[in-house]
């Protein structure tokens, strides 16, 4: 599945381009945005895979937004202005659509996405299988004046607040200023989840599937962890493998 968001400041516009990704199953739409400032936020809380940005928005263009993300989800321009095509390419974007977009040019370039997407997975996957290498089982992360050493397998999950993470383990939480998408992209996959825009679940302390509800256990007392409805599905993918 790709999660994908619209930055577009014409409602038209991200109406065209919704009926499209509606029309394929591979496309999961996460958020509309009407401006920069509401896609740098969208971003920060959400996983985004594909991001359809339209280039001339009100208060900071597509081009300057893009140019301020130090790790950009793969971008797809939206302009009725042929001329910023060139600018486009060299800030690695993937394609470049001029409005009024057709779906089958709409098809084509998202063909492209789901292609560089599945290699970035294999890729991603084979460096999860390989054998660990010394320190890659823990993290440090700054809390209370400190760099603090936090195991991997000792914590059960993730609590996103705003702009602070709750990491609560077994035997203490730590509480550290950065957002949930930014300590995402740090976690092992083959041993996290994000489950929902607020939650990071460690897989092997799940317990249970209790409808859109994750049963863990802290301190001895069953947790429930909502499940979002943008991650339920991939969350089920992972389950269905190791279900008799």
């Amino acid at each position: 599945m790709v999660n994908v968001l619209i930055v577009d400041d014409e409602p038209l516009a991200q109406d065209v381009l919704e009926t499209y990704i509606e029309k394929i199953p591979e496309l999961k739409l996460i958020k509309k945005c009407s401006n920069a400032l509401e896609a740098n936020e969208a971003l920060k809380q959400e996983k985004i895979d594909l991001m359809f940005l339209d280039i001339q928005m009100p208060q900071l263009t597509g081009i300057d937004f893009l140019k301020t993300l130090a790790k950009p989800p793969l971008v797809i321009f939206t302009t009725a202005y042929p001329n910023y095509a060139i600018e486009g390419f060299e800030l690695n974007a993937l394609d470049y659509l001029l409005k009024p977009i057709s779906l089958d040019r709409f098809m084509k370039a998202v063909n492209k996405a789901v292609d560089q997407l599945e290699l970035q997975r294999r890729d991603a996957h084979q460096a999860s299988t390989e054998a660990p290498m010394d320190g890659e089982d823990f993290i440090f992360v700054k809390a209370d004046k400190k760099l603090i050493k936090v195991n991997y397998p000792e914590i059960i999950y993730i609590e996103g607040l705003k702009d602070y993470v709750i990491i609560r383990m077994e035997t203490q939480r730590v509480i550290t200023l950065q957002t949930m998408k930014s300590l995402e992209d740090k976690l092992p996959l083959s041993m996290f989840k994000r489950i929902h825009r607020s939650y990071i679940v460690n897989i092997n302390k799940i317990n249970a599937i209790v409808g859109n509800m994750v049963e863990v256990m802290e301190k001895g007392q069953v947790k429930h962890l909502p499940v979002g409805k943008n991650y339920r599905d991939e969350l089920l993918e992972i389950i269905n493998k190791n279900r008799l």
